[in-house]
This record gives C-alpha cells, structure tokens and sequence, in this order.
C-alpha cells in the first residue's frame, strides 16, 4: 500500500479517493474548500492539509481532479503547489479533464523537478465514481504509468496508457466529442418518438437491443422520459470539454462540424437556466421549441 495524496474533493474526487483509502492506501487530501476535506476525513480517516504542497509531503502518487487548465496549474505551481511538496520520484497522476496543451506544460515543470507526470483523465461520471468503474484514459511514460496503475485500479474499470504526455486528454476529447453526438441523437428519437405518439420505454427496450444501443440510452432513456436531470455530468462542464475539443480541433486542422453545433445546442440550455443539469437535458431544448 502507499501513501497518497488526493487534491480535489468534488463529486468525482470524493469518491475516487474513498476508494483508495477503503483499498488500504494511506490517503492525506486537500481541497480548496476545507470543510469538504474534514468531511472526507471524518468519513473515511486519513488526513487532510491546507494547501497542495502540504498534502503532497512524503507522498509516491499524489492524484488530482479539478476544475480546469488554471485549477490544474494553481494546484501544481507556486509556493503552495504540490510540486514543492513532491520528492524527485514520486508521480503525479491528474484525473482532471485539461487541455493536452497544459498537460505537456505540467509535464515539463515536474519533468524538471525529477517528478514524473500522468496525465489520466476519467470517463463514467459519478456513478463512475462512486462505483470505482470509471474509464481511464492516460498519457505520459511507461515506467510512470506502470507505477500508478495499481494505485488507480482502486476506483478503475480499465486503464489504459495510450501514449506520450497529453494522449490521455486527446483520448478523453474523442470519448467528449462522441458523446455529444449520441446525446442529441437519442433526444431528437425520443422527442420524434413523443411526437409520433410512440411509448418512449417500450422502443427503447427494443431498439437498445440493436444497433441504436448506447451506454447513454441504456443510462439516460429513462429519465429523459420524466423530464428529469438533477444527477449526471452537468451542462456547463461539458460545454468547457467541448470548448476544448473545438479548440484542439482548430489547431491541428481536425474539422468537428457536429460538435460544433451540439455545443451551440448546450448554449441553448444553459440559456434555459440548465447549466447545472445533466448532459442529457439536450431533449429539454427541442421540447421547449416545439412548444414554442
């Protein structure tokens, strides 16, 4: 077992380090917010610091999950970065959803420090989380990835190394971009089918069954249904991922005219009031048309 550090106690982060914690794992974290850290702590033992580099101190893998690229660089850099608190040796492993730009940024600064850097974004949203069945998707080298992985098994369904710093997050921007368009797709055929006067549950135990299905109709049909979407990964959290799939894609010439438009569809629902709703709110859009 390890000893690790766990920076980012969000609604991916909790869990993700409770299940290193239940796997043996000697777990210090750190959150911006400190009550979330002493909640976590009362849950689960462990201990928990006041800044980045603090929690860091003495650990061999210190994970991170974040907001953002300048989340990531806050929780890494400066005086009360973790970077200052790492040995030469030692593995930092981010969760978060970055660009692969400020990956290879970070990848260097610890390269520089002797520390070595996985970039490791998740895929299976809370559930995932909760569950320890996310899907990782990671970059950086070898010998490092190889170190982190049994750590990482703790809350994985696969692991997977798919390259050199910055794969990982190119891999996470195609699992983005071809969630966004099974998403709309699904609520265009189940507002077509609610048009059409069809029973939405009905189909759908049919069609799932056959080339249509997805993890996200298999998931998400149901409580497209009820109109319901307090749960999930939220709209404005997916526009930041696309914002970033769009952005990579216009630097290495890669056209995504769907993703383009399903992220002007997500502007829509923001526009709604729907920022925090699940992903899968897209139908709420073409409902709210058709009543206009």
């Amino acid at each position: 077992m390890a000893k690790v550090a766990f920076l980012g106690l969000g609604v991916m982060g909790a869990p993700m380090a409770g299940h290193l914690a239940r796997a043996g794992h000697e777990v210090t974290v750190y959150n911006r917010t400190a009550s979330k850290a002493e909640d976590w702590v009362r849950t689960h033992g462990g201990a928990h610091k006041p800044t980045p580099a603090a929690a860091a101190q003495g650990a061999e893998f210190v994970m991170a999950c974040v907001g953002n690229d300048d989340d990531l660089r806050a929780v890494c850099t400066g005086t009360d970065g973790a970077f200052v608190g790492m040995a030469p040796g030692s593995i930092f492993v981010d969760h978060t959803t970055v660009s692969a730009r400020v990956t290879r940024e970070m990848h260097g600064e610890a390269d520089a420090r002797g520390i070595a850097f996985v970039d490791a974004p998740v895929s299976g949203g809370q559930a995932g989380a909760e569950n320890g069945a996310l899907s990782i998707m990671c970059g950086g080298d070898a010998d490092a990835f190889a170190r982190a992985e049994p750590a990482m098994a703790a809350y994985a369904r696969i692991c997977k190394r798919l390259g050199d710093s910055g794969s990982g997050q190119i891999a996470k921007m195609m699992n983005q971009i071809a969630i966004a368009g099974l998403v709309q797709g699904l609520s265009e055929a189940i507002a077509f089918g609610e048009k059409a006067g069809m029973d939405g549950r009905a189909v759908v135990e049919v069609i799932s069954q056959g080339a249509a299905g997805s993890w996200q109709m298999q998931n998400r049909h149901a409580t497209m249904l009820d109109d319901d979407f307090d749960h999930g990964f939220a709209v404005d959290w997916m526009r930041k991922d696309l914002g970033i799939c769009l952005e990579t894609g216009d630097e290495i010439g890669a056209p995504l005219p769907v993703t383009a438009l399903v992220d002007q569809f997500y502007n829509d629902v923001q526009a709604m009031g729907g920022g925090r709703w699940d992903t899968s709110s897209l139908i709420k859009r073409l409902r709210a048309f058709d009543r206009g």
